[in-house]
């Protein structure tokens, strides 16, 4: 091969490195959510949209790419001092989005330490305005005024924050230990405050239950005294009704009063009894009703008790007012009183 051919394969093979260079510096694909700024002779140019571009190669550079997507950074925790002048840290999250490619990159050397040294001086302008306890219980306001705040200075930026979030917030060791003890006492106070109202409750309900207790059984004692009552009324009503129907005579009555005289000295402290006037009657009844005479059933029944004065009474009763039978000492062989000389009662049915 002669030096012309291979003069001219060099030629050749620099023509096509020059061409393939060319066209490859001429065509730029730009993903999706992307975009690329042109500089044309170092002058801002164009901004290259998703998709294919041609630009004139060696006079239009084409820069770095810029995401247009949503992104989220997570700044560190920062040292803020509220206003009653305690130091707490605080972690936030930023959520931005690039709106303008070109602003983004010709307004700003570097936007996103940019974002978060404003957020860092924002968030110390807001917590310096609030109390620790505001500080804790205020996130939604602290949020809403560094949204605003981030959100007016990145506009020029070609940057729009849509969300800021306070992560973190951590107070120091001792005012976190005085919290627990604060929370811990208002637990227990809570706590003392539900008992209290349980055993409240508890008695109240136990006071009504008892209430009701008493009343169903006072209800039903009066329901059980008024069925009694009733039911010896009834007994009573129905038992002389009986004796009206059958008019017993004398003789049955006079019976019916030796058999209740046994039971009158029955109790074993039983030292003094009265037989009423009535038994008279009634043994003269029985006398006569098996053949005796008046003056033998009189002869045989017990007289009226009389009263032996006893030392040491009163001198309107040592003369023994007629018709006073007291239970005082009696005289030997009265009938009915069961007086004897060693001064033991007797019954009737032992006199004479």
């Amino acid at each position: 091969m002669t030096d012309i051919a291979i003069a001219v394969l060099v030629v050749l093979l620099a023509g096509v490195i020059v061409l393939a260079t060319t066209v490859m510096r001429s065509v730029w694909i730009v993903p999706q959510a992307r975009a690329r700024n042109v500089e044309r002779l170092g002058r801002y140019h164009r901004t290259l949209e998703p998709g294919i571009s041609f630009v004139v190669p060696f006079v239009d550079r084409v820069k770095a790419l810029i995401d247009l997507r949503e992104q989220v950074i997570s700044f560190k925790a920062q040292p803020v001092i509220t206003e009653d002048n305690v130091v707490v840290h605080i972690d936030t999250v930023l959520f931005f989005q690039v709106t303008d490619p070109r602003a983004a990159d010709y307004e700003i050397v570097d936007y996103i330490k940019a974002i978060e040294q404003l957020t860092a001086t924002t968030l110390r302008n807001v917590i310096g305005t609030l109390d620790l306890e505001a500080t804790l219980t205020s996130r939604d306001r602290i949020n809403t005024a560094l949204r605003g705040v981030l959100d007016d200075a990145s506009g020029k930026w070609g940057i729009r924050v849509t969300r800021v979030e306070i992560k973190a917030i951590e107070p120091p060791p001792s005012i976190k230990d005085a919290m627990e003890k604060q929370m811990r006492a208002e637990r227990e106070k809570r706590a003392a405050i539900l008992t209290a109202e349980g055993a409240r409750a508890s008695k109240i309900l136990t006071a009504e239950g008892e209430k009701q207790s008493a009343i169903l059984k006072a209800e039903g004692g009066k329901r059980a005294a008024i069925l009694e009552a009733e039911g010896q009324s009834a007994a009573i009503e129905q038992v002389f009704a009986s004796i009206h129907a059958a008019d017993p005579d004398p003789k049955l009555l006079a019976y019916q009063y030796l058999q209740t005289l046994p039971k009158l000295a029955e109790g074993q402290g039983s030292t003094f009894w009265v037989i009423p006037s009535e038994v008279t009657t009634a043994l003269q009844a029985v006398s006569k009703a098996f053949g005796g005479s008046l003056d033998e059933a009189a002869a045989h029944a017990p007289r009226p008790a009389s009263r032996v004065p006893a030392q040491g009474d009163p001198p309107e009763l040592a003369g023994g007012e007629p018709g006073l039978t007291p239970p005082y000492e009696l005289a030997p062989g009265d009938y009915g009183t069961g007086g004897d000389p060693n001064g033991r009662g007797r019954s009737a049915g032992q006199a004479g």
